[in-house]
């Protein structure tokens, strides 16, 4: 039997579609029947995201946001692209201010320059242009900028994302793993999960026009947490008695400064299990959750015509790997 070959069609292309959102954002692209160009600036590290489609479907190309010629042929002939890059520290040349705001504004004017008819950038929720966090101002710089650009592009802010390859539920249940003290900054701080698969979705409806022109949606799961009730799931799921140290910001900070030191100490080789950053402790301080204003507008899952998936729907099928004897802890023998 011959491999099934698809058949010349949409073409849109991905930016950042070899991390984690970006590979459900790449499949849930592919079942639509979109041809996907992922474009990386390691294309070999993008190949496992081919088996998602169809032979053909999804092909890894190099471009690189600093790079202004690289994504003009990343966008050569899409209909449509996606921006998914972004960090959440910073290292050597990728800074906020390089991937967020200019990296936004670089791949929306290639947008428009290639015809593409629609554009989607991903930012986060606690985008502000005032903040006291690089981070949340370098994603407003490039909410802004791309929708200078394109007016008519569609803008994402998910809370917190989690799914199986995350870096929030497993970081917490690594941590319950191997230490006695969980510490926490902010633990009164809001958030409001939303699962990666939600969010794949929600692009793929924008990628397809079916999201308003021009509009910034607001993406959170059904159920309001503090960062306290979090990681207190988080030990009941893995079944683990650990005690919860809440930190102060000010000792949040302390703690960022010491650890930041470690690692450039270290040459990079301090665990990032233990790293925290100053510009972290800064996001902490505000909730993390959807506002009233995009809840009445229907600019939320809602008003894409999404249900979002509750955490303990999928949460606990990926982290019972840290239970003490992984998914065996209930099995008894006869």
């Amino acid at each position: 039997m011959s491999a099934e070959v698809l058949e010349p069609g949409r073409l849109v292309t991905v930016f950042g579609g070899s991390g984690f959102i970006g590979r459900h954002v790449v499949g849930a692209l592919a079942r639509d029947g979109w041809r996907i160009r992922v474009a990386c600036r390691r294309p070999d590290l993008a190949f496992h995201l081919q088996p998602l489609g169809k032979v053909g479907q999804i092909f890894p190309i190099q471009a690189n946001l600093r790079n202004k010629a690289s994504i003009a042929a990343a966008v050569k002939g899409a209909d449509a692209v996606v921006n998914l890059v972004g960090i959440l520290a910073e290292g050597g040349k990728q800074s906020f201010s390089a991937l967020h705001a200019e990296g936004a504004k670089a791949v929306a004017e290639a947008a428009v320059a290639a015809g593409a008819t629609h554009f989607v950038q991903i930012s986060a929720l606690g985008a502000d242009a005032n903040s006291t966090s690089v981070y949340a101002r370098t994603k407003a710089a490039g909410e802004a900028a791309a929708r200078e650009a394109f007016p008519a592009a569609v803008i994402l802010r998910p809370s917190v994302v989690f799914g199986p390859e995350d870096d929030f539920f497993n970081r917490f249940a690594t941590m319950a793993r191997y230490f006695p003290v969980i510490p926490v900054v902010g633990e009164a701080t809001r958030f409001q999960p939303v699962y990666v698969g939600d969010v794949a979705r929600a692009v793929a409806l924008a990628v397809d026009g079916r999201a308003a022109a021009g509009a910034t949606y607001e993406l959170g799961g059904p159920e309001v947490k503090s960062f306290r009730e979090i990681v207190q799931y988080v030990l009941e799921v893995t079944e683990r008695d650990r005690r919860i140290l809440p930190l102060s910001f000010a000792t949040g900070r302390k703690v960022a400064a010491i650890t930041g030191l470690a690692s450039k100490l270290s040459f990079g080789l301090f665990p990032k299990l233990l790293s925290m950053t100053g510009d972290q402790v800064e996001l902490l301080r505000h909730d993390n959750v959807v506002s009233a204003e995009a809840q009445s507008t229907g600019l939320t899952f809602e008003g894409l015509g999404l249900a979002p998936t509750a955490i303990e729907a999928i949460v606990p099928s990926y982290l019972y790997r840290y239970r003490k004897t992984g998914q065996y802890q209930a099995q008894r023998l006869a």
